[in-house]
Formats: C-alpha cells, structure tokens, sequence
C-alpha cells in the first residue's frame, strides 16, 4: 500500500514525451559545440596538448608532463581517451575532432544514465502518485517513464550544462562517472547485475578523472542508504544489504586505486581565500543551475513530511546527498563552477518531482519568465549577427570590432539554415504551449529545455566564428610563428601550460626549455610572470645574447600577462 504523497497525477497527465522530439533535442544539444571550432583557451586546449604529446609517445601514461610540467588536475581518464582516439581515428578527423569523439560519446551516455537513474527512483514505492478511490491514478511505469523525461529536460534547461560539457576535460568524465554511480544506487532496489556493473566502472572512473574523494564520499552515503532500508519487503532488504557490502568493498578498491596512483591530494580552498567571496559563490548558484533550484527547493518543501519520517524514501535522499556533496566541493575546492556541474543530474531528478505538487499559476510563470528570457536572448543573437553580416543596425557590429580587432564576419549557408530552422521550431514550440496542453506532467519543463537548447545552438552556429576567434588562441600563436618565418622550433620561459599546448598545435613548433642549447633554434618565447600566481617566479632569463624581435597580444585581450615577447638569438 503506497504511503500519503503529495503527489497527486492521473493516468491522463502521463502519457510520454514522443521520442522522436526528446531524440531531436538531444542531438540539437550535443552536437553543437563539438564540431567547427578550435580548441579553446583553457581546460580545454590544455587538455588536448596532453593528449598529443601522449599519442605522439612524448610523455609517459602515468605521469604525462607538457613542456616539463604536470597536469594541473590529476586524472588520468581523459588524457587516455583523447590520445587512444588521436591514435586510432586521427587519420580519418583532423586531430581537434578526434579527441572529441570520445567525449560526445561520454555526454550521450551521461544524458541516457541520467534518464534511467531518475526512472527508477520514480519506481520506487515512496515515489509513487496517492491512489484515487475509483482508480484512475497513474500506472507506475508510465509515471516513471514521464518523470524521466521530466528529469531529462531539466538537465538539459540548465544553464551550467553547456559549455563544461562540451569540453575535453576531466570534468566531463567526472559528470558521465558520478551519473553512472547515480544510476547504479537509483536501479540497486530493481536490478543486479547493471548497477553492480556501472558502480565499479562509475567509481574507478572517478579516481581516475581526478575525483577519488568523491568517490568515496558517494560510495560511502550510497551503502549507507542502502544498510537503512528496514522497511522494504524481505527480498529487497536482502539486496540492499547486499549492494551496501558490494559498496563498501569498492570504496576500499577505489581508496587503494587513487594511493596506487599517488591522486590522492588536500585541495580545500575555504571561501576566504583565493579571492574566493560569497555573493560570487552566490551568483554562481543561481545562474549555473537555473531553472532546477527553484523546483528543487519546491520538491524538498512539498515532500518534507517524506523526508523527515523513519521510512527511507530513496527518490529524495539519494539526489539529495549528491546535491550536497556537490554543493560542498562548490564551496570549499576549485574550481567551483566544475565541482558544481557534478550535481546537475541528481538536482535535475529532484526538480523533477516537483512537478506533480507544481501549481498551475506557478507552472504558468515558469513558462512565461522562459519564454520571455529565451525569446529576447535569441533575438538578440540573432540582431548581432544580422548587424555582422549588412551593418545595419550599426552598434552591435561597431562593439564586435572594438572588442575583437581583427575579426573579419564569414557567412556560413549551412549554419544560417540550421539557425533558421532551430528558431522555427521554437516558434512552433511557443505556439503549442499556448494552447490547451495542461495535462502532461512534463508541460512545464520543455520550453526552459527547448529554450537552453535553441540559445546553445545559434551561439554555436551563428556565433561560432566570433566566439572562435576569441576564445581560441589562434590568432596570438599563429601571428607570432609567422613573425619569426614559421621555423621548426623555439626555445620557450615562462610559458604556461595552455601557451605551450597552443603554441606547440596552432604554430606547429617544438618548443625547447631555455636551457637546452639548441644552434638549430634561434628563436625564444618568453611569458611575464604572474604576480598573483602563489608558486615562487622563475629566475629571469639571461637575455644578453638576444634581441627582442616581437611583442605578440591576444587580440580580444590586451592583458601583459597574455603578450608573449619573441627574440632571436644574436648572431656570433
């Protein structure tokens, strides 16, 4: 007999997402952001300089360096699957392609675990709608279905998801591990075998993204929901026991995996340090996982009677822990936004269950505020490129110039048919909402999903050249190759580990440190130090046998710590 919810749902407000629509939004979320661009400055071309010097045999597997130096994050995981893939299909994709392969491949997995994680959290008992007297309440498999589908459009509606998760990074491995232990705890009441399979794979992959104390932590809370349920029935006790001592043998597996590897690091960082203040910590919890905190904030308010009682109602506390735990890395490690982007899933199921106590007038102003925001961004992006492409209106291209100099606009038939075509469809979508579709459970969450995704796109097809050029460090490295004639290789100081692999891919060079002695390498690159880095400065280059050739900024940054200076050596 189902326990009092607060949910109540008929078998009408059901009925599924069609799946052609939820496939069609998946790929127009994917797929942009992976394809057409450079690697851009940052995790992620730092990322892909590992990669290749990993795939190229320059470095060793378990202790890659790039121009002498160590990663910064210490998982292992994503080098791996980027410099198998340039190794394996490089020949076939241009290397920037390549490595992404594996990560698109990663992303998919990420959003199918999440569907099926928070599918079988609404199967769990506590979870199920309050039964009508006549019938007529929804059927638990078909409630499960749209809560999933709910589930999924309100990861897909969060602002934070997009950029993280279109990069080459740890943190994209890291996101698709703890989704795969999230569903491992989700189906542990309901199947064996595939849970059992996706926390091993789930919890290794963490350690070996870099993560090992969240896999302990979720290890951990997992077996320790799982040794709590006393009130299911025998059999699902018995499997319940089962998984906590499963659990815990895989913590101590995963603990002995990071201490063989030497992973294991104290990277606390209290918010008072570091420039670390609390109203930015504040804005980025907001706008990173909006929309899902309000519904989040909604279901544990509704559901606070399920909470708190002695009956473990798994569909609550398991998102619940992973939101804290990832709330808890958000505060006290860096970066923030990253350690932030691990709870988007289990806040995702959470704001999910929301939905069948949501008001209709507050359901309404879900749908306006979404439809207003996401209406008014698209027309804007949309009034830029325009501006780019005529000149008219005047401003927005005059602000492109002045902040990216040297941009030149390109027109693209296949990205404007795209963009004409995604726009359409949110056009058609608004048009739908506004009729009489109140009965779907999962109504509220498709515009702020569809809403995420059409601005994702034209950012990704309209603006992909601009945002290109200034996110890319191309136009700085390329510049001063060509300064020097394009030689073979350069000595380098001071450089750091995203001027290295930029330098190295976008110039085609093989950097030397200034101590190697090399007659074959007249030419050095030189970095400023950074007054805020906390590591002690180099000693300055002696510099008495060169000339200063050029000064190289990045065009959309005229920082001194982005310039890089050129010198050639003095002839003898």
């Amino acid at each position: 007999m189902n326990q009092p919810t607060p949910a109540i749902v008929p078998q009408s407000a059901v009925r599924p997402l069609p799946r052609w629509a939820l496939w069609l939004l998946c790929i127009a979320y994917i797929v942009p952001g992976f394809i057409g661009r450079d690697p851009w400055r940052g995790a992620d071309m730092t990322a892909f300089g590992y990669m290749q010097e990993l795939a190229q045999g320059h470095t060793g597997w378990l202790a890659p360096l790039l121009g002498g130096l160590p990663p910064e994050t210490d998982g292992l995981l994503p080098y791996w699957l980027g410099a198998w893939a340039l190794q394996t299909i490089a020949p076939l994709l241009s290397p920037e392609m390549a490595v992404r392969a594996p990560f698109i491949v990663l992303l998919c997995l990420t959003l199918l675990a999440a569907w099926y994680g928070i599918y079988y959290l609404a199967r769990s008992p506590g979870a199920q709608p309050v039964a009508f007297a006549f019938g007529g309440e929804a059927q638990p498999a078909d409630y499960a279905r749209a809560m999933a589908d709910a589930g999924l459009l309100a990861l897909l509606a969060s602002l934070g998801l997009a950029q993280p998760s279109h990069e080459t990074t740890s943190y994209l491995t890291q996101l698709f591990c703890t989704t795969l232990v999230f569903f491992g705890l989700a189906a542990a009441p309901h199947r064996t075998a595939l849970p059992l399979l996706a926390l091993s794979a789930g919890l290794a992959g963490l350690v070996l993204s870099g993560a090992p104390a969240l896999a302990l932590l979720y290890g951990l809370g997992g077996g320790a929901m799982c040794l709590a349920d006393t009130t299911s029935p025998p059999e699902e006790r018995r499997r319940s026991h089962a998984f906590a001592l499963a659990l815990l043998l895989m913590a101590v597996a995963a603990t002995g995996l990071a201490w063989l590897l030497d992973l294991w690091r104290w990277r606390m960082d209290w918010p008072q340090d570091n420039d670390k203040e609390w109203s930015s910590l504040a804005r980025l919890l907001l706008w990173f996982t909006w929309p899902t905190w309000p519904l989040a904030l909604w279901t544990l308010w509704r559901w606070r009677r399920q909470i708190l009682n002695r009956r473990l109602h798994r569909h609550l506390l398991l998102p619940l822990w992973f939101v804290l735990v990832s709330v808890g890395a958000t505060l006290f490690t860096l970066p923030s936004d990253r350690a932030l982007l691990l709870g988007l899933p289990a806040l995702a199921a959470l704001a999910a269950f929301a939905l069948p106590t949501l008001r209709r007038s507050v359901a309404a102003l879900v749908d306006w505020f979404t439809l207003l925001f996401f209406s008014v961004s698209a027309i804007a992006i949309w009034v830029v490129w325009i501006s780019l492409q005529t000149g008219v209106p005047a401003k927005p291209a005059a602000n492109v110039a002045k902040l990216a100099p040297g941009f030149m606009p390109s027109f693209s038939a296949l990205a404007l048919a795209i963009a004409v075509a995604a726009s359409a469809a949110w056009c058609a979508l608004v048009w739908w909402r506004a009729g009489r579709h109140r009965t779907a459970i999962w109504k509220s969450l498709v515009l702020p999903a569809t809403g995420a995704t059409l601005s994702w796109l034209l950012l990704m097809t309209l603006w992909l050249p601009m945002l290109d050029y200034a996110r890319s460090d191309a136009p700085q490295m390329q510049a001063l190759a060509a300064s020097a004639g394009r030689p073979a290789c350069m000595h380098m100081h001071g450089l750091d580990r995203n001027q290295i692999a930029a330098l190295q891919y976008h110039g085609q060079l093989r950097l030397l440190p200034l101590s190697a002695s090399s007659a074959e390498c007249p030419w050095l690159v030189v970095a400023p130090d950074d007054p805020d880095d906390k590591k002690p400065p180099e000693p300055p280059p002696d510099l008495t046998s060169w000339t200063l050739h050029a000064r190289q900024a990045r065009p959309t940054d005229r920082k001194d710590l982005l310039t890089l200076s050129l010198y050639r050596r003095d002839a003898p």
